[in-house]
């Protein structure tokens, strides 16, 4: 681990630390709170030379510094004694061992001076005061007993009191500052341990450059947790307020546009997969979200829901035509029958899952597939909502049939270990990684990274200037006249008028529904036939599967195919016709 990972772990768990700090603060003070209180007094003696009563003994001038230093070590020892200890019990009255006693007294002797400093410790102030005097006296006695006949007075060098002990005011023990300031230096030190522990345990993915050198694998984008994406809005609008979230997510979708867009200049993926290693990671919204931002770009741009198993393009986007891709593929309807033009994005065209098969895995694997990604690519992007690498293997067979595949992570959810098994996966069906796309990064807090600018104010005046945009844009439209139907895929953008006036319910619009307003000739819609059990095969054709699943009254396969040629090419080309009539007029 670097520096940078140390303070990342320190602040992606600061809230442990500053609990663990908290709790050994708490538990130092409640430690100091069921101690019982210890006093302390001091009180002084001085080593001093009786003066003899007798006025025919003199000492020497100076004899008295040195005689009473001598003894200082002696009395010192002394005072230690139990018998000092039995004579201070007798005077306060306690019964007490002696033993005891001494225990709780401390004998101290200042550098260079005859003073005998005795602290005496008592669970009361007086106590503590009494011990302390006391104490002295009982060592005056037991020196009188020892130098002298044992009378008061009679030693002619003896310990006086020369300081009584002060009442104290507060216990010397225990000291709750001190206790709480220990407890929580302990407190840190364990939070702080517990944030590395976490951190060095923790095998999920959180940050790009991890992932980079974990998987050998680049991240593409990372895109933040936005208020305006849930479980009822997939798909992000014009008509939402924009907060910062919601602009920080915008912008990543562009940066995911621009990556794919670079990745090969001479080579570019044409059909993307879109998919996670586990459910709920977030792949299905960032599979809608990316095609209407390449849609948003003026690229045509067709979005395939392949998750057969758990379909959710139809209600994201808002479309409702039970027809889709597996219709298609048994050959119940043609491919023109079954695109639909997303009503909130411009230049984007749906291919929902339709009827849900019992063999979804055969029918993606299949060579009819595979041609029709072919034909859709020539003339469209094509992203495909793929199911879960781990869960099933349609993921892997729809991987095997792209350009490449884009493999969505949830950050701090997904771990390492489920990311490298749908890496293997892929690998085993030859499929290529494109990258790596980080959803659901945090935005703010110790999580975030990048996106911790504000460009909101800018972001909401620039959708005010684009409402009054697109305001223009539909107004010139109208002067120009109604353009062809087929001008929804071609790489120019259709402008949307807004309006406050309530709008009647619009059926589902398919190309074959607008069919009556281009030169192609429509396509006759196959009789529908039910859906049959069909066995398991590896690698069946697309006639096989249409044989297997609907009898033979499906369309000419070929006939069809030219027919979607034709009107995809006329797409392209009636735009720019549309274009010249309004720069003439």
């Amino acid at each position: 681990m670097e520096i940078r990972d140390y303070v990342r772990a320190l602040k992606r768990h600061w809230i442990g630390i500053v609990l663990l700090t908290v709790l050994g603060v708490a538990v130092g003070f409640g430690w100091a709170a069921m101690q019982a209180p210890v006093y302390q007094a001091d009180a002084s003696g001085v080593v001093t030379v009786i003066t003899p009563k007798d006025p025919d003994v003199a000492l020497t001038p100076g004899a008295n510094d040195v005689l009473t230093r001598n003894q200082v070590p002696t009395f010192v020892e002394m005072a230690q004694w139990r018998n000092v200890a039995e004579k201070a019990a007798e005077e306060l009255g306690l019964d007490v061992p002696p033993e005891q006693l001494v225990q709780r007294i401390v004998v101290d002797n200042p550098a260079g001076t005859p003073i005998l400093k005795i602290t005496a410790s008592g669970s009361t102030p007086e106590a503590a005061r009494d011990l302390a005097e006391a104490w002295v006296n009982g060592l005056s006695a037991t020196v009188d007993e020892r130098e002298g006949t044992g009378a008061a007075g009679t030693a002619p060098i003896n310990v006086v009191l020369a300081e009584s002990a002060a009442l104290p005011t507060s216990p010397s023990f225990p000291d709750k500052r001190m206790a709480m300031l220990v407890g929580g230096v302990l407190g840190l030190g364990f939070g702080i341990a517990f944030a590395l522990v976490r951190a060095a345990s923790d095998r999920r993915v959180r940050a790009a450059d991890d992932v980079e050198k974990n998987l050998g694998v680049p991240v593409v984008a990372t895109l933040p947790i936005s208020e305006e994406v849930d479980a009822e809005q997939r798909l992000l609008t014009d008509e939402q307020t924009g907060s910062k979230a919601g602009f920080a997510l915008r912008e990543s979708l562009r940066v995911l546009r621009t990556n794919l867009q670079f990745m090969d200049v001479d080579h570019p993926p044409r059909v993307i997969v879109v998919t996670s290693a586990l459910p709920g990671e977030g792949k299905s919204t960032v599979a809608a979200n990316l095609s209407a931002t390449l849609a948003a770009g003026g690229s045509p741009v067709v979005l395939v829901d392949g998750d057969l198993r758990r379909p959710t393009v139809a209600k994201t986007v808002g479309v409702t035509s039970p027809i889709g891709l597996t219709d298609v593929l048994a050959g119940r309807v043609e491919l023109s029958q079954a695109l639909q033009r997303s009503p909130q994005v411009p230049n984007l065209a749906v291919l929902t899952a339709g009827t849900i098969p019992p063999n979804p895995s055969e029918l993606l694997g299949s060579e009819r597939m595979k041609d029709m990604l072919a034909e859709l690519a020539v003339h469209a992007t094509v992203i495909i909502d793929a199911p879960p690498l781990l869960a099933v293997t349609d993921g892997a067979v729809l991987a095997h049939q792209a350009d490449g595949a884009l493999v969505v992570v949830s950050v701090g959810k997904t771990t390492y270990d489920l990311v490298e098994k749908a890496m293997l996966a892929l690998q085993k069906v030859h499929g290529r990684v494109l990258g790596v796309v980080l959803n659901r990064a945090p935005v703010t807090g110790s999580e975030s990274s990048v996106y911790t600018y504000d460009y909101q104010s800018h972001g909401a005046t620039s959708g005010r200037h684009g409402k009054r945009g697109r305001q223009a844009s539909a107004d010139a439209s109208a002067e120009a006249g109604p353009a062809p139907a087929a001008a929804a895929y071609s790489p120019a953008v259709q402008p949307a008028v807004v309006t406050d006036a309530p709008q009647p319910a619009a059926e589902p619009r398919t190309l074959a529904s607008e069919q009556a307003a281009s030169p192609v000739a429509p396509v006759a819609e196959a009789p529908v036939a039910p859906i049959t059990s069909v066995p398991a095969t590896a690698e069946p054709s697309a006639s096989a599967v249409a044989a297997e699943l609907y009898p033979a009254d499906a369309a000419d396969d070929d006939a069809a195919d030219d027919e979607v040629d034709e009107f995809l090419r006329e797409a392209e080309v009636e735009p720019k016709r549309a274009h010249r009539r309004t720069t003439r007029s």
